[in-house]
């Protein structure tokens, strides 16, 4: 009769034998964890350059509307130059 270290040591080392040191074998979870982070910083990187944008079309139209509340530009000018950064904007 099997004494229960012996049972336990006769489990391991077929777990082992047949399941790889990582316990229950198949795919690695080692390769998710880095593709995990690589997604993470590629989606930091593109909403920073997003948001970078957005503050710049929105400087150039406070520009754009500071010139008109002065006078310097009329307001077909003024429509024309907004429809322009809009057009730039979805592209």
């Amino acid at each position: 009769m099997l004494t229960t270290s012996a049972l336990l040591a006769a489990t391991t080392a077929h777990t082992v034998a047949h399941a790889g040191h990582w316990g229950h074998g198949g795919f690695g979870w080692w390769f998710i964890f880095p593709l995990f982070w690589i997604a993470l910083i590629v989606l930091f990187i593109v909403g920073r350059r997003r948001g970078q944008r957005t503050e710049h079309r929105q400087a150039a139209e406070g520009v754009l509307r500071e010139r008109y509340a002065r006078g310097e530009i009329d307001e077909t000018e003024f429509r024309q130059r907004l429809e322009v950064l809009h057009a730039a904007q979805r592209r």
